[in-house]
C-alpha cells in the first residue's frame, strides 16, 4: 500500500486491472485501517477515473454473492447518497409504489453513512429480516414485488471497510459502487448521483452495458429529484434538464425534505407517507421520483402516464399494501 500511495500522490492513475486487484485486496483485508483510510482519501482529493470506477465494480461483483431474479425482470432504484442533505428515505418508498404499480423491485440498499438513516434502518425497524437465501427473495419478489439486498451480506469480504468508511463519515467512492454492484445485476436500473460528474461517468459507464437505466441528479445537489430545483435526467444515453414546473410540480423547500436525527424519525416519516398522510411536498417527491423510474421502465409513456401509474398506487394504499405484505412474510 505505501507504493501504491506514493504512486497515486504522483497525480498517476490505476488502471482497471490494478484498481480491481487492489479493491480485492482491500476486501480481504490485507491493509490496515489507516492505509485503507488513505486510500479511500486519495479520491476524495482528485475525481476517480473510469478505469478505476470500472476496477473497483468488477473487483466486488466478482466477490459478491450473486442472485438470479432475472425472471422477474426486476428494476432497481437507488441513490448513492453522499448529498449531505439529510432527506427521508425517498428511494425505499418509491421501491413500494413501483411495486403497487405493477414492477418488480430487486432494492440493494445499507445502514446510513453520511445520513441518520439508510433503507435498510427503515426496514430492520419494521422487522425485514435480512437474508441472503435465494428461495427467500424469490417469494418475496413475487409475492410482494418488493425483494431486498442488505448490501453487508452479500458482500461479506466488505466488513473490513465498514469501520473505515464509519469513521471518516464522508462521501467516497463506494458511495458510486453501491449502485452499480446490485447481487442481481438487473437489466433495469435509475440511479440517483450528487454530482453533475458522477452522473456523466454513469452515463458512460452503463452505455456499455445491456442495462436499460436513467441517472438523476437535482441541480442543488440531492441524489434524487428533490423537487426543490431543476434536475437532470438521463435515460438511456439522452440528457435533458427538467425543472418542477415542466411536471406540474410545486417546488418544494429544503426544510419540507428534512428526514431527522434519528432511524425512528425516520421510520415515523417513512410509514406516514406510505399510509397516506404525509404532506403534499413529501407524497409529490415521492410520486416524482417514482414516475422517473417508471419511465426508465417504459421509456415509450409519457411522463404524465408515468406520474398517474406512480400516483395512483401511493394514494390508493397499493404502495402500502405491498410494505406490509412483505413484512408478514418475515414472521
Amino acid at each position: 500500500m505505501h507504493k501504491i500511495l506514493n504512486y497515486l500522490m504522483e497525480y498517476k492513475t490505476l488502471t482497471r486491472k490494478e484498481s480491481e486487484e487492489i479493491l480485492t485486496n482491500l476486501a480481504k483485508g490485507l491493509y490496515s485501517e489507516s492505509e485503507m483510510a488513505a486510500f479511500i482519501t486519495v479520491f476524495l482529493m482528485r475525481n476517480i477515473t473510469i478505469d478505476e470506477l470500472s476496477g473497483f465494480r468488477d473487483a466486488l461483483l466478482n466477490l459478491c454473492i450473486r442472485i438470479d431474479l432475472s425472471d422477474f425482470d426486476p428494476i432497481d432504484v437507488c441513490g448513492t447518497g453522499g448529498d449531505g442533505k439529510n432527506t427521508f428515505n425517498i428511494s425505499t418508498l418509491s421501491t413500494f409504489v413501483l411495486a403497487g404499480a405493477g414492477l418488480k423491485v430487486a432494492k440493494h440498499g445499507n445502514y446510513g453513512i453520511t445520513s441518520a438513516s439508510g433503507s435498510s434502518n427503515i426496514l430492520e425497524y419494521y422487522g425485514y429480516k435480512f437474508s441472503c437465501d435465494q428461495d427467500k427473495l424469490r417469494r418475496e419478489i413475487d409475492k410482494t414485488g418488493v425483494c431486498f439486498f442488505h448490501a453487508p451480506l452479500f458482500n461479506p469480504a466488505m466488513k473490513n471497510i465498514v469501520p473505515v468508511r464509519k469513521a471518516l463519515k464522508v462521501k467516497t467512492f463506494f458511495n458510486m459502487l453501491g449502485p452499480m454492484v446490485n447481487p442481481s445485476t438487473p437489466k433495469k436500473q435509475m440511479i440517483g448521483v450528487y454530482s453533475l460528474d458522477i452522473a456523466r461517468l454513469y452515463n458512460y459507464l452503463y452505455q456499455s452495458t445491456d442495462v436499460q437505466y436513467a441517472v438523476l441528479h437535482s441541480l442543488d445537489g440531492y441524489d434524487e429529484v428533490s423537487l426543490t430545483s431543476g434536475f437532470r435526467y438521463i435515460l438511456n444515453g439522452a440528457e435533458q434538464t427538467i425543472t418542477p414546473e415542466m411536471l406540474n410540480y410545486k417546488r418544494n423547500d429544503p426544510s419540507e425534505l428534512l428526514g431527522g436525527s434519528t432511524v425512528k424519525d425516520a421510520a415515523d416519516i417513512f410509514i406516514n407517507v406510505l399510509e397516506g398522510r404525509g404532506t403534499a411536498a413529501q407524497n409529490n417527491v415521492v410520486i416524482a421520483n417514482s414516475q422517473m423510474a417508471l419511465k426508465c421502465y417504459y421509456p415509450s409513456k409519457t411522463f404524465d402516464d408515468c406520474r398517474f401509474a406512480a400516483e395512483e398506487s401511493l394514494l390508493s394504499g397499493k404502495a402500502a399494501c405491498s410494505f406490509r405484505k412483505l413484512i408478514k412474510m418475515q414472521e
